[in-house]
Formats: C-alpha cells, sequence, structure tokens
C-alpha cells in the first residue's frame, strides 16, 4: 500500500516508518516543510501541516491507500476534528484504512481494576481532555465506508527515546532516580518497535470501527522503572518519590499529573484478534541493558 503518514519525523513516525517499509509497503510523508531529509525510506514527500487543516486539502489523492495519523493534537480539539475531515473525507466509499494515533492515558486512573480493555468508558486526564471525542470523530468514519480505526499506545520506549529518556535525564541531572506521585504508581508500556509492528498490522487488517490498546506490559511499577533509569544515567540509588506538585514546577501540571498517572492496561485484545506479537524487551530490561545507555 502507499501510506499516507503524518508524523514521520517523530520518534515513533520513524519506527513506523522503517516496518512499514520492511513490509513492503510506501511511505509519502507529511512534513511542514520541503526541506528534503536525506536518509530516509520515504516514497515521497508531501507538504502539509495538521496544525493547518486547509493545508492537507488535497493531501489524500486517488493513490493513497492508507492514512497513519501520528501527530501529536494541536490542543485545539476544533482544528484536530478539522484535520481528521481533511483526511477522511476522500477515503469515504473506498473501505481504505485510517488509523488515528490515541493513548490509553484517555481511560485515567485504572483504579482496581487490572489490565482493563478496549470496552473500558474513557475518563481522559487534563493533558488529554478531548482527545475522546477525536476518536469518535475518527470512529464515526466507518459508517461512512472508511475502514476507520484507533490506535491506543502505553508508555512508548525503546531506542534511547520516550519518556523514559526523560527519567534517564533527571537522574543524571539530579544525580538519583525519581519517579512522581505514589509509590504504588504503574504504567502501562510498548517497545516503539513492537508498536510499529501493531500500526502496520492495524493498517493491513484490523477491522473498521475497532480501537486497540498497544501495550506490552500492563502495569510496570515506575519505581522499578526510575531505578533502572537510575542505572542507564551511571546513578544506582534507591528512586526517590517527587510530589506532583513539585514535579510540576518542572513539567508543568498537565504533564506532571500524567507522569503520576496509576493504570493497568491489557494489549491481550490485539494479540488475540490480530496476531501482534510484542518481542522486544521490557523497559526495565531495556532501561539496565539496551539503548538508553547507548543513548546516554
Amino acid at each position: 500500500m502507499k501510506v499516507l503518514l503524518t508524523g514521520a519525523t517523530g520518534y515513533i513516525g520513524s519506527a513506523v516508518t522503517e516496518h512499514l517499509v520492511a513490509a513492503g509497503h510506501q511511505v509519502v510523508a507529511l512534513t511542514r516543510g520541503a526541506e528534503p531529509q536525506p536518509g530516509r525510506a520515504w516514497h515521497a514527500q508531501l507538504v502539509g501541516d495538521t496544525a493547518d487543516p486547509a493545508s492537507l486539502a488535497g493531501a489524500v489523492t486517488p493513490d493513497i491507500e492508507a492514512v497513519i495519523y501520528l501527530a501529536p493534537p494541536s490542543g485545539d480539539a476544533d482544528v484536530d476534528t478539522a484535520v481528521i475531515e481533511a483526511l477522511a473525507t476522500p477515503l469515504r466509499g473506498t473501505g481504505r484504512p485510517l488509523v488515528y494515533t490515541s493513548g490509553v492515558w484517555v481511560l485515567g486512573a485504572t483504579g482496581e481494576a487490572q489490565e482493563v480493555g478496549e470496552q473500558t468508558p474513557t475518563n481522559p486526564i487534563d493533558i488529554v481532555g478531548y482527545r475522546p471525542r477525536i476518536e469518535q470523530r475518527v470512529l464515526a468514519e466507518a459508517g461512512e465506508g472508511v475502514r476507520a480505526v484507533v490506535v491506543r499506545p502505553g508508555i512508548v520506549y525503546g531506542r534511547g527515546g520516550g519518556i523514559p529518556a526523560i527519567l534517564v535525564d533527571r537522574a543524571r541531572k539530579q544525580g538519583a532516580p525519581e519517579y512522581y506521585g505514589e509509590k504504588d504508581v504503574r504504567w502501562p508500556t510498548v517497545h516503539v518497535d513492537d508498536l510499529a509492528d501493531l500500526f502496520v498490522t492495524a493498517v493491513e487488517r484490523a477491522e473498521a470501527g475497532t480501537v486497540w490498546h498497544g501495550v506490552g506490559e500492563s502495569a510496570v511499577p515506575v519505581r522499578d522503572l526510575a531505578r533502572a533509569a537510575g542505572h542507564a544515567a551511571g546513578v544506582p540509588a534507591d528512586p526517590h518519590a517527587v510530589p506532583v506538585e513539585q514535579a510540576a514546577e518542572v513539567f508543568g501540571p498537565l504533564f506532571a499529573d500524567a507522569l503520576a498517572l496509576d493504570q493497568s492496561v491489557s494489549g491481550a485484545a490485539a494479540r488475540t484478534a490480530l496476531g501482534w506479537q510484542p518481542s522486544r524487551p521490557g523497559v526495565v530490561a531495556e532501561l539496565e541493558s539496551g539503548s538508553y545507555r547507548q543513548a546516554g
């Protein structure tokens, strides 16, 4: 397939590009500027900005067989809705896929529930407050002949990047590993290359109107993750908790609340129904002996 990919230059988009190409697909990258980017495995490069819906007019040409939306949200629900409209309209009646990237933060704190699935009602924290509305806007396109799919990644790690890289950097700068909020906080996680596999699988065969959790490990204790981040930073000490109010001074209140969010989320449905097989090292192992040590 010829796949239009927004967010193609980003952390996840770079991995998804590689995996799409390895699976025999052609990637048309939507980028904000026309400057060439040597080394990218793109079939073509198209100028457009997901913060400017009008710039996307004509982006989905008749030869585009799928769209994967990996760009971050704009922060404006009306803008993001208009972007979905611009990307979905040319796909209507074709049965071609539109795969939208959301995230498990739309579920909010999962409380005592263990490994909640895709049928769990959303309860988004403030940083993703309107994103469930965008999910529903995407899924509604299934009724218009679009193979509309939503993927909700967990906390993405691997290749030395993602939120875990922040923990490594903070441990190095502070001289001690840290985590945020309560001591029993857990994060659902997924390796970026396993997540890229899921996007390829979703674009190839996920059914219209479906939601999938991209989660490799359902509930990793963040204390363990922080300790491993300390090892990666060369600071092998016990991690300490940073109150959310204090973390907000560094990260802002919305992101601090997200870092302190306790969740247990299942990725079993994608394994069972789509045959997705996450196989990369877990986040603790990756931090202790993988790409984060190389990146540091």
